[in-house]
């Protein structure tokens, strides 16, 4: 295992429990391939921390160990994912909920790897090649601690060059759809139909508080759609009326489908397929408002119309969601934007209803729930901010 020597300012930082390794940690740039193990040492040549090499959207690598007597080896793993295993058993031992994360990268000690648990299929996102091209020896130590593991998919979330970025890998093919169960509620699944599944893991418990305190006799307007689960929530818990709003074509199979397995005819509920800025237009000009409006949009996209971005846009999307909001209304406003603090977004809110001549309480804020697991030293991997608001 090859030796690189730490910048002063990255030796301290790896020290005190940071991750995430940069080029500019280095006093020279490795001259290594992706996915090298290396072992980290200061300027004077004493052991740091173990880790490896990958380029990635976040960085460079990832910090694995700062125990010299740790190996990177089948073992090592072994030992991450009887913890992750250990600390998700209140979840897997819930009959009501059969979806969540089961690995958080670096959050359980591997940074460029998540794994998600769908009723005993696992999913696998690999984020870089370097972390990839040791996916022997993971899964062999996944497959030697989980043992009731009906079934394994892949996910790739950088640049194949070209390869399917989903596949199965191992033991029985999942059922299409694939139902879960969250918190009581249905959402049908699939696991190898590109990169998404047809739900957001991270939101099980803001969907929990839309169901449980915001829905009862509302009238629920959910934008950025997706397939339509805040929405489903919502009816579940007696929403008088949803409207679904999303640019993208499939949205409307999607969500119609999630009502269907819920037993709720998707009749009896608004979908459509348009771009939501077009949808406020349209909505001001009928007069349409709502009670609870849900925003929970992409951190980056673009459309034929325009390009939206939440660390430029966020703002003017929210102002255009007070706008329909009625009087006493709640707006559930949320990013996953990584660029974007808590402090960041909540300064969004507050020009927004000062724009728009409007007050508001703060009566909830949410993060990532706990089977997302963190690291304590790496805040950019809390990238999940939901504030509910009452507009007053």
């Amino acid at each position: 295992m090859e030796k690189i020597k730490l910048k002063k300012v990255a030796t301290k930082r790896v020290k005190e429990g940071y991750p995430l390794l940069v080029k500019g940690d280095f006093l020279s740039e490795p001259k290594l391939n992706d996915g090298s193990f290396v072992e980290l040492v200061d300027d004077q040549k004493q052991f740091v921390a173990r880790g490896y090499l990958a380029t990635q959207n976040k960085g460079d690598g990832w910090v694995l160990t700062t125990n010299p007597k740790e190996l990177l080896e089948q073992s090592f793993f072994e030992g991450l994912f009887l913890k992750a295993e250990k600390a998700r058993n209140t979840l897997k031992l819930d009959e009501s909920t059969t979806a969540f994360r089961f690995f958080n990268g670096e959050g359980d000690g591997l940074g460029g790897l998540t794994i998600d648990y769908y009723a005993d299929y696992y999913v696998f996102s690999w984020y870089s090649e370097g972390i990839y091209k040791h996916h022997s020896v993971i899964l062999k130590a996944f497959q030697a601690v989980i043992k009731n593991c009906l079934g394994i998919y892949q996910k790739f979330r950088y640049d194949v060059k070209g390869k399917e970025y989903s596949s199965h890998i191992s033991g029985e093919i999942a059922p299409t759809p694939l139902i879960i169960l969250e918190n009581g509620i249905q959402y049908a699944t699939y696991l190898d139909d590109g990169l998404m599944t047809g739900i957001f893991l991270d939101q099980r418990e803001v969907r929990e508080t839309i169901r449980e305190n915001y829905s009862m006799g509302k009238t629920v307007l959910n934008t950025f759609s997706y397939t339509g689960a805040f929405s489903v929530a919502a009816a579940m818990g007696g929403a008088s009326e949803t409207t679904s709003v999303d640019l993208a074509n499939r949205s409307l199979p999607k969500t119609k489908e999630q009502f269907e397995v819920n037993g709720i005819s998707a009749d009896t509920q608004r979908i459509l397929v348009m771009d939501v800025f077009d949808y406020f237009k349209y909505a001001l000009k009928k007069n349409l408002s709502y009670d609870t409006v849900i925003i929970d949009p992409p951190s980056f996209a673009r459309s034929k119309k325009r390009t939206f971005s939440v660390a430029k846009d966020y703002q003017k999307l929210l102002e255009e969601v007070i706008s329909i909001t009625n009087h006493n209304g709640v707006i559930v406003a949320s990013t996953n934007a990584a660029n974007v603090t808590m402090e960041k977004f909540e300064g969004f809110i507050r020009k927004a209803f000062e724009n728009s001549h409007e007050k508001y309480t703060l009566l909830e804020k949410y993060s990532l729930p706990s089977d997302f697991k963190l690291n304590p030293h790496f805040p950019e991997g809390d990238y999940l901010k939901v504030c509910i608001l009452r507009k007053k």
